[in-house]
């Protein structure tokens, strides 16, 4: 079983690119979709998340709003946050992987957004970058809701820069013109990928 790595930094169309690994049938793990089950009211991350960063919690679940601006830009809230939250990531990581094992998958995917921040790239078999030019990725963050020019050069300076996780990837993705072409490269990568598997085998 081949496992990929996909990342790409905000407003690059990371998850759209993971949706078109799924309609075309391989599994994909989702992060983001991880943390916000964790998250959630009843979530295990819950309790913890609140103990170190009180307040963050309204409802029962985790405010992702006020805990963002109590670690964005503060290395060590971060480092402090991710301490609590990674180790949960990882049981639920190991579950779909061993699923998948079981399934007899021949490609999953880790939808992962800090996979070479991580170190998560030495974990998987083959990274896959998701990327847009600056200006596309710009128009494309700052016209989410209540996103600012401080907040995206906040996200931007926690993530490796485009440019490096470009050169450091076995495959790229470029988002910039159409679903139709996005999809047409991850269907490239995957028939690369299945015929690398079939030649292991």
């Amino acid at each position: 079983m081949i496992v990929v790595g996909l990342t790409g930094s905000i407003g690059m169309g990371k998850s759209t690119t993971a949706s078109l690994f799924a309609e075309a049938g391989v599994p994909v793990y989702d992060a983001d979709a991880e943390v916000r089950r964790l998250y959630a009211p009843g979530g295990a991350a819950v309790g913890p998340v609140e103990a170190a960063f009180p307040g963050v919690v309204k409802a029962g679940a985790v405010d992702r709003d006020l805990l963002g601006a109590r670690v964005l830009g503060n290395p060590e809230s971060l480092n402090q946050l991710n301490s609590i939250v990674w180790p949960l990531m990882g049981e639920a990581r190991a579950k779909f992987l061993s699923d998948a094992a079981a399934a007899k998958a021949a490609l999953v995917v880790l939808d992962i957004p800090l996979l070479f921040e991580t170190g998560g790239e030495r974990s998987v078999d083959v990274t896959v970058v998701v990327s847009a030019p600056e200006h596309v990725q710009r128009h494309r963050v700052l016209a989410r809701p209540a996103m600012t020019e401080a907040k995206f050069a906040a996200i931007l300076k926690a993530q490796m820069p485009d440019a490096e996780k470009r050169r450091r990837a076995d495959f790229v993705v470029d988002t910039s013109r159409s679903v139709a072409d996005a999809r047409a490269q991850v269907t490239a990568i995957i028939a690369a990928l299945r015929a690398q598997a079939k030649q292991a085998n």
